[in-house]
């Protein structure tokens, strides 16, 4: 079973990185930059204390830093143990995929999903009462995962369950810090 989950992760993969168009190639490497989404993060660190007085604001942004720094202690913690190779440094299937970067690291699961989809559920949850349109927030780690395929360096499963991860965490530490705002009222 877990070989017929394996070759139809790599077979996905396979399809949807050929499926990607060369002229869109510079988007991709564009969009899967860390720094292009900053903007958004600072936009995002405004809205919160827009959204809050000052200090449930800091409480609120605490827990953000607290969010992604577990979320990339963890996902860390799983790409060493579980050792998986990236698509890109796979020989079997080189040939067969475009590659447009080449990092060296392990596989699974994605930083980029994890953190992206973390963020991106923690501010809709911290944020979704006060800015209506919070949920477009969503775009953004839909298309920082998918940019993974497109540039050779991850599998879907690598970006299923880093977005899993990443949604998990931000609905638990949400969790915890409505119940630390609650208790300053």
């Amino acid at each position: 079973m877990i070989e017929k989950i394996k070759k139809w992760d790599i077979d996905l993969f396979i399809y949807l990185n050929n499926s990607g168009i060369e002229s869109l190639d510079g988007f991709w490497l564009f969009i899967t930059n860390t720094t292009v989404w900053i903007p958004l993060f600072a936009l995002l660190l405004y809205l919160i204390f827009r959204a809050y007085e000052t200090p449930k604001a800091k409480i609120v942004f605490l827990y953000f830093l607290g969010l992604v720094a577990l979320s990339l202690l963890l996902m860390a913690l799983t790409k060493f143990s579980v050792a998986r190779l990236r698509p890109n440094n796979l020989l079997e299937i080189s040939e067969m995929i475009r590659i447009l970067k080449r990092p060296s690291g392990y596989s699974f699961y994605s930083g980029h999903a994890s953190n992206s989809f973390a963020i991106a559920t923690f501010a809709y949850l911290v944020l979704r009462k006060k800015f209506s349109w919070i949920w477009l927030v969503f775009l953004f780690p839909f298309l920082f995962a998918l940019s993974r395929i497109f540039v050779g360096v991850h599998f879907p499963s690598d970006l299923i369950f880093g977005a899993f991860m990443g949604c998990l965490l931000a609905f638990l530490f949400y969790k915890r810090c409505n119940t630390h705002l609650n208790a300053l009222v």
